[in-house]
């Protein structure tokens, strides 16, 4: 039984690894190209803004799955210095996530405070 029970947490760690590979490639992708096309558009910095704080929101998504692959891992592993690295890893991938959540919530508040201002006192961006 426990020999089944290593064999699924390994493959579940695969995969969860996998769809952390997935979603980083495809935001990657996502913010080149837009942000491609926004530089040759001359875009405003709203619009920069938009296009980096979506790929912030794929990469702590991804952050999260690898985290959660990391915390899997820890149940089935037996060496102590493998429990170490697997800790440390989880600890970078989480202030990694915190950092980016943080700097999310704060352009989450600017932009609101910019929405929520009269037109005339917004200042222009360039």
């Amino acid at each position: 039984m426990k020999e089944w029970l290593i064999a699924v947490t390994e493959n579940g760690i695969v995969i969860i690894d996998w769809m952390a590979l997935v979603i980083v490639l495809i935001g990657t992708a996502e913010a080149f190209f837009v942000g491609l096309r926004a530089m040759l558009s001359s875009p405003s910095g709203h619009e920069r803004r938009d296009i980096w704080l979506r790929y912030a929101r794929w990469l702590v998504a991804a952050l999260t799955f690898q985290l959660a692959a990391d915390i899997i891992e820890t149940s089935i592993t037996t060496d102590w210095e493998a429990v170490g690295r697997i800790a440390a890893v989880a600890v970078i991938r989480t202030f990694l996530n915190y950092f980016l959540e943080r700097d999310l919530a704060e352009v989450r508040e600017r932009q609101s405070k910019v929405l929520s201002a009269p037109l005339s006192s917004v200042p222009r961006e360039e």
